[in-house]
């Protein structure tokens, strides 16, 4: 019980209707407790007025207009009362754990916004949904039926106990002896269902990431026809699933008949003792018959502590899941509410940086200084640590050793949010969100129109291809934009990043999947748009046609050369190599 201890706080905050329920609960099982009652007085009187009487047709009269009707008038009454008590338990205690689930859906979900690009790299994107979903589920179950049905049991128990103990507590005490064998079983199936349902969650995870990972890769894996690999991939490990699960309600199973027999063996035993105090005279029949409703009465809120067990043990499981990401802290911490961004140029002083979950270290000892407005190229192949500098200028990651200045103070003392929105990165790796291209190219600014909007899209040499689109602007562009092209897509990131206005703009690579032509119209639009913009542009290509105040080179994490233009072919080095080798392809293209 200790990983639902942290469900308090929600029990806490739905206190009304829990309290409420409980009331419910109570009147419910006051009325259902009333029944029996009125069958023993009832059967007693039934037959005492057989004993009186020895005119059959008199007694039969006198029954069904003293008795029978009366009792059955007042029993219809007592189960109306308590389906009402019961519609109204369930209206406060199922309700509650509803809003327990949306709570706890969106405290997880808003956590997870939270986490940084380390947690993202270390846990595979179906095992966060399961934990948010199915996870989250299980849980609602404990804080719902199984905390309604413990709650019910424990009083209707009590209830019944009073009204046994009262009539005979001899006769009890024998009605109660099968229970400690109940609870001792119970007990040692306990641990046994908590790591079964632990691995059929751990096993659930990993189902989901399969199918999460298929389905976002279905295009490659129809290229490669690989479709049967990973049906049987799949299969194998719903296998395991379906094997785990049968394990689990094999365990389950032992439960039921369990209880039903040491029910069974309750009522024979009231029957028997029972029938023997009758001929004594210290009971009477209708009492028997008492005490048989309530062993029955009994009998589904027993037999559902196993079903009840099996539920809060998965929440358990459940909850230990959450609770596991809930206590994750992120790296990359806000560390002040201050809005405002220094103004003044960017620093990289003696920066270093190592990827903590592969242990490569992709920038060694890198130093530059960018004065507002100016521009600055970043070159290198492919691994030579271009997109980590990015990555660290904007806070995804932070720095190993040194330190990054924004106006001469440190990145890690600047309110990431403003930060964030300071420094707008197009990135190498583009996203779109399954909405319409309108809504994609504004995301983030949500005041700007139509015709904001078409501007850009201008500015990015994309707003052809849109108007050809079926519905234009207003188009869907499917989960992660796949009715688009490779470079339809960068150029509307690059309308994205441009309408937001950032003081800086980091282009990572964003026109490496754009034909020559629309790249020579784009640069064109770059020269006017970032004219009074520090702007850094990270490419392996080289380009001409804008103007860099500076161009740093790298390779294999360090800074090789730095300089101008025309400053850095005299020199003849790496540089040098990657413009000759690019145009040597180019010139082989046409």
């Amino acid at each position: 019980m200790k990983y639902l201890a942290s469900l308090n706080k929600y029990f806490w905050k739905y206190r009304w209707r829990l309290g409420l329920g409980i009331i419910f609960i109570f009147l419910s099982n006051l009325f259902g407790v009333l029944t029996p009652q009125v069958v023993r007085f009832a059967v007693d009187e039934t037959i005492d007025e057989v004993t009186k009487s020895h005119n059959s047709n008199t007694v039969v009269g006198n029954v069904f207009a003293h008795t029978i009707l009366w009792t059955a008038a007042l029993i219809l009454g007592l189960a109306l009362l308590r389906g009402l008590f019961l519609f109204f338990m369930r209206q406060t205690i199922i309700v509650m754990s509803r809003y327990i689930e949306f709570d706890q859906k969106n405290e997880l979900y808003n956590h997870y916004q939270q986490l940084d690009s380390n947690f993202y790299k270390e846990n595979a994107t179906g095992d966060l949904m399961s934990r948010i979903t199915e996870d989250v589920s299980r849980v609602r179950m404990y804080v719902g039926p199984a905390v309604m049905y413990v709650i019910n049991t424990v009083i209707l128990f009590a209830m019944v106990m009073v009204v046994m103990w009262n009539v005979n507590p001899e006769l009890a005490m024998y009605a109660l002896i099968p229970l400690p064998l109940l609870a001792l079983c119970i007990f040692l199936l306990n641990s046994v269902i908590e790591r079964k349902s632990e691995k059929i969650q751990q096993q659930l995870s990993t189902l989901t990431s399969a199918a999460q990972e298929t389905f976002s890769g279905i295009r490659v894996l129809k290229a490669y026809t690989q479709e049967f690999l990973t049906e049987k991939f799949f299969e194998k490990e719903n296998i395991e699933y379906k094997r785990r699960q049968m394990s689990l309600a094999k365990t389950e199973s032992v439960f039921f008949p369990t209880i039903f027999l040491l029910v069974g063996l309750s009522t024979l035993l009231v029957i028997f003792i029972g029938g023997k105090k009758v001929i004594e005279g210290t009971i009477t029949p209708g009492n028997i018959a008492e005490f048989v409703m309530y062993i029955n009465m009994l009998t589904w809120p027993i037999a559902s502590m196993g079903w009840v067990l099996a539920q809060v043990q998965r929440a358990a499981a459940s909850q230990k899941r959450i609770n596991e990401f809930l206590s994750v802290q992120p790296d990359i911490k806000n560390p002040t509410e201050e809005k405002s961004i220094p103004k003044g140029g960017i620093e990289f002083h003696r920066v270093s940086f190592t990827y903590r979950n592969t242990g490569i270290t992709a920038l060694k000892n890198i130093s530059f200084r960018l004065l507002p407005g100016e521009k600055m190229a970043v070159i290198g192949r492919t691994g030579s640590g271009k997109s980590t500098l990015a990555s660290l200028l904007t806070r995804h990651y932070d720095v190993s050793e040194g330190g990054i200045l924004i106006g001469g103070k440190d990145v890690r003392a600047l309110n990431l949010e403003e930060l964030r929105s300071h420094v707008r990165v197009v990135p190498q790796d583009v996203f779109l969100f399954s909405d319409t291209v309108s809504n994609n190219i504004s995301f983030g600014n949500d005041h700007v129109n139509n015709h904001t909007i078409k501007e850009y899209a201008v500015h990015a040499s994309v707003a052809n291809d849109i108007e050809q689109l079926p519905d234009a602007f207003e188009t869907m562009v499917g989960e992660r934009g796949v009715m688009l092209s490779g470079g339809q897509k960068q150029r509307i990131t690059i309308a994205r990043a441009l309408i937001s206005n950032p003081a800086v703009l980091v282009l990572d690579d964003c026109l490496s999947a754009v034909d020559s032509k629309t790249e020579y119209h784009i640069l064109r639009q770059f020269n006017q748009l970032l004219e009074h913009k520090t702007a850094i542009v990270i490419t392996h290509r080289i380009f001409s046609l804008l103007h860099f105040d500076k161009i740093i080179v790298l390779d294999k994490g360090s800074i090789v050369e730095e300089g101008k233009h025309e400053e850095l072919l005299r020199r003849q080095g790496l540089y040098y190599q990657l413009y000759e080798l690019q145009k040597q392809e180019e010139k082989n293209t046409l």
